[in-house]
């Protein structure tokens, strides 16, 4: 028996469990269990399943697995639930924390209200840009005296593509598309992701430039497939549109996802503020 808790940040939707006093033989049952949990019909369903454990270089190390059970980096909407999720059962009381990731040591800061938190603001760190560490083969990188942008063209089913490529802990490719609302994202985004170009698979960004602080975007996420909010990929598309200067470089910019909306900001490191709830909590029996 596995208690869980299930939580959601703009309705990407995770499994919690509290590993904290649990030995790593457990640990590890329970991160076998990924696949079967998040099945939406014979589990708890979910986006996937986290587990909220010790580290001994943080306040809290978060292990993600993805719903069809790989192991994955990071998850912007993830990570700010694993804040919560601390607080409000009182693991900490704490208004900053960091957790270590397989992308590194997030730090975390806490908008609390009736002793609960309402919003956490993540710092992402530096996004990664160079092509071999994204990683990504790129067919053109354009260098600039601070970064560099890594491009992949592709021809994909009916139509062309040339998508900015940015890592943070996990890689992206964005891409403008004009009306994100009616574009076809299961069709392409599976093909996208398992591309040759992208030795680890990628997630894939369809974003709409709305003004110039305001983008929507929606996400194949890979090893998912799309779902309603993904907080890296939301910061990996805002550096893209400041890269390729679509949006305004020193203004908080607004991402529009299906689950909702979240703040990005990029100044030197890249800052992520947005929701996370609770939704229910049980057993799972395996």
């Amino acid at each position: 028996m596995i208690k869980f808790t299930k939580m959601e940040g703009l309705g990407n939707d995770y499994v919690y469990v509290d590993c904290t006093e649990k030995s790593n033989e457990e640990i590890d049952y329970i991160s076998k269990c990924a696949y079967k949990i998040s099945n939406r019909h014979f589990g708890v369903g979910s986006d996937g399943l986290i587990l909220i454990c010790k580290s001994d270089v943080a306040d809290f190390k978060m292990q993600m697995y993805n719903k069809d059970g790989s192991q994955a980096q990071m998850c912007g909407n993830g990570i700010r639930c694993v804040g919560k999720y601390v607080y409000d059962k009182g693991l900490t009381n704490k208004k900053s924390i960091t957790v270590e990731t397989l992308a590194g040591i997030k730090k975390l800061d806490f908008d609390i209200k009736d002793n609960k938190v309402e919003s956490v603001t993540v710092n992402m760190e530096k996004p990664i840009l160079k092509a071999d560490l994204i990683p990504c083969v790129a067919d053109t990188i354009v260098k600039n005296d601070v970064n560099e942008i890594s491009h992949v063209r592709l021809h994909v089913l009916d139509r062309n593509f040339d998508f900015t490529c940015v890592s943070m802990g996990n890689p992206h490719a964005i891409a403008v598309v004009d009306d994100v609302d009616n574009f076809d994202v299961e069709k392409y985004g599976k093909i996208i992701e398992c591309d040759e170009h992208f030795s680890q698979k990628t997630n894939v960004e369809f974003i709409e430039i709305l003004n110039k602080s305001t983008i929507k975007m929606r996400v194949w996420e890979r090893g998912a497939g799309e779902t309603l909010a993904c907080g890296t990929g939301a910061s990996a598309s805002v550096v893209a549109c400041i890269l390729n200067e679509l949006v305004n470089g020193n203004k908080e910019i607004k991402v529009k996802l299906l689950g909702g909306d979240l703040l990005i900001k990029w100044d030197k490191d890249v800052y992520m503020t947005g929701p996370a709830k609770i939704v229910f909590e049980g057993e799972y029996y395996d």
